[in-house]
C-alpha cells in the first residue's frame, strides 16, 4: 500500500478541486451611480421631448437641479459624453441655418428613414481603473492621546443630542475636522492633503484617526465609497436628519404640497415687515387650504397671497417642512395673534427672509447641498459652511 503525505495530496490536484472558491461581488462605483442618475434625465427627455425644468413638479425639479449640477462640473460632463443621447451637455452656438439643423436634438428636421435617435450606438468600452500607488491600511496611532479627548466630547454630544448620526450624502462632506462612523467605529478627519488629479478626477490623501486608537491615510474617494456602503456622518450641529426625507415607492405617489405664502394683513405691525413669508405644507390643494385664512391664527387672521406651490412626489413632506423651519429658525416671526376665541397664539411658520433665498434653499434641499450651507440673517444670504 502506497502512502501519500498531505502536501503530496494537495499538490496532486490537476483539476483544482481543492482550490478555495472565491465569491464574486458586484461593486457599484461612483461612476455607475453617476451614469444611472443621468439615464433618469435621458428617460425624462425621451418621454416628454424637452429637458427637465425648474417647475412646481418636484420630480421634474429634482432632475433639473441634477442636470444643472452636472453642467457645472467639467469632469462629469466629460464622463457622460458617451451617454449624452440628446446633446444636452454640449454648448452649441446658433449662428446659421446649418447650426439649427445640426442642433436638431429630437430629429424633427431630419430624414425619417434614418435610424431613430433612441437607438444606442457607440457604447464605450469600460475604462481601466487607475489604481493608487498603494492601498492604505490602519496602524496604531502613536499620538492618539491628543485626539482621545475629541472622541469623548463627540460621544457626549451624541448622547445629549447636540450632534446626530445622519446619512452620508456625498464626498463633498468629507472635510478636515469632520466626524464619521465607518463599520461602527467613530473616525475623525484630522487632515486633508493636497488634491491629486488622476483620470480626470480629483482625489486627496487623508489623515484619519479612529476611536479604537488606529490611524489611516486612506484616499478621499476610497473613504467616500466605504461610507456609501457601510457608514454614516456625524452632524456638525443639531441638523435635521435627512433620513426618511425621500421615500421610494413602486409607483410615484403624490405626498402633498410645499407652499410659500405672503400675508395681505392690514395690521401695521404685520404689513410693515418686508420679506415676510409663510413656508408650509398641505396634503390638500393650497387654494382649498387657505380659503378660511382670515379666521385662522396660523395665517395671521388675514387673507394671504399664494406665491409658489410645489407638488411633491415620493417625499416625506413633513420632514421637508421641518428642515426649512430649522434652517430659517433665527428669522422666525415672533408675534402674538389672538383668535376669534380670544386665545393667544404664536404662529411659527412665518419667516423674515427674501423670497429668492427661500427658493434657493428649496433647490439645495433637493440636491442635498443644504447641509453645506447656513443662513446669514445679517447679509440675508446663504453662506457655504
Amino acid at each position: 500500500m502506497v502512502e501519500f503525505s498531505l502536501d503530496e495530496i494537495l499538490n496532486d490536484d490537476p483539476l483544482g478541486l481543492l482550490n478555495e472558491a472565491k465569491t464574486k461581488i458586484e461593486v457599484y462605483s461612483e461612476d455607475d451611480r453617476l451614469f444611472s442618475s443621468f439615464e433618469e434625465i435621458n428617460a425624462f427627455m425621451e418621454k416628454n421631448g424637452y429637458e427637465p425644468k425648474k417647475s412646481t413638479d418636484m420630480s421634474e425639479r429634482t432632475l433639473h437641479a441634477r442636470l444643472q449640477g452636472i453642467r457645472e462640473n467639467p469632469e462629469k460632463i466629460e464622463a457622460l459624453k458617451p451617454y449624452d443621447k440628446f446633446n444636452i451637455l454640449q454648448k452649441v452656438e446658433i449662428n446659421s441655418i446649418d447650426d439649427i439643423l445640426n442642433d436638431d436634438v429630437f430629429g424633427l428636421l431630419g430624414n425619417q428613414n434614418e435610424d431613430d435617435i433612441f437607438t444606442l450606438k457607440n457604447v464605450p468600452k469600460q475604462k481601466e481603473t487607475t489604481m493608487p500607488e498603494y492601498v492604505a491600511s490602519r496602524k496604531p496611532c502613536k499620538d492618539f492621546t491628543q485626539y482621545e479627548h475629541l472622541f469623548m466630547k463627540v460621544q457626549e454630544e451624541l448622547r445629549t443630542g447636540i450632534r446626530k448620526v445622519v446619512k452620508f450624502q456625498n464626498e463633498q462632506q468629507i472635510k478636515k475636522g469632520y466626524y464619521f462612523i465607518l463599520k461602527g467605529v467613530l473616525l475623525y478627519v484630522a487632515d486633508v492633503g493636497e488634491q491629486i488629479k488622476s483620470g480626470g478626477k480629483t482625489n486627496a490623501r487623508l489623515k484619519l484617526i479612529f476611536e479604537n486608537g488606529t490611524e489611516s491615510d486612506m484616499l478621499l474617494r476610497s473613504l467616500s465609497a466605504e461610507l456609501y456602503k457601510h457608514g454614516k456622518r456625524v452632524s456638525e450641529y443639531d441638523e435635521t436628519n435627512f433620513e426618511g426625507l425621500y421615500e421610494v415607492n413602486e409607483k410615484d405617489e403624490k405626498s402633498g404640497y410645499i407652499y410659500i405664502l405672503e400675508s395681505l394683513s392690514t395690521d401695521e405691525k404685520i404689513s410693515s415687515i418686508k420679506s415676510l413669508y409663510k413656508i408650509g405644507y398641505s396634503t390638500i390643494p393650497v387654494k382649498e387650504r387657505v380659503q378660511n385664512a382670515i379666521n385662522e391664527p396660523t395665517y395671521l387672521m388675514a387673507p394671504v397671497r399664494i406665491v409658489s406651490v410645489y407638488e411633491t412626489y415620493n417625499i416625506n413632506t413633513q420632514k421637508f417642512e421641518q428642515l426649512i423651519h430649522k434652517f430659517f429658525g433665527k428669522v422666525c416671526l415672533n408675534i402674538d395673534i389672538f383668535g376669534d376665541d380670544g386665545v393667544r397664539y404664536m404662529p411659527r411658520e412665518w419667516f423674515v427672509v427674501p423670497l429668492v433665498v427661500v427658493e434657493q434653499a428649496l433647490d439645495f434641499i433637493i440636491t442635498g447641498d443644504i447641509l453645506n450651507y447656513r443662513y446669514d440673517d445679517k447679509d440675508e444670504e446663504l453662506v457655504l459652511i
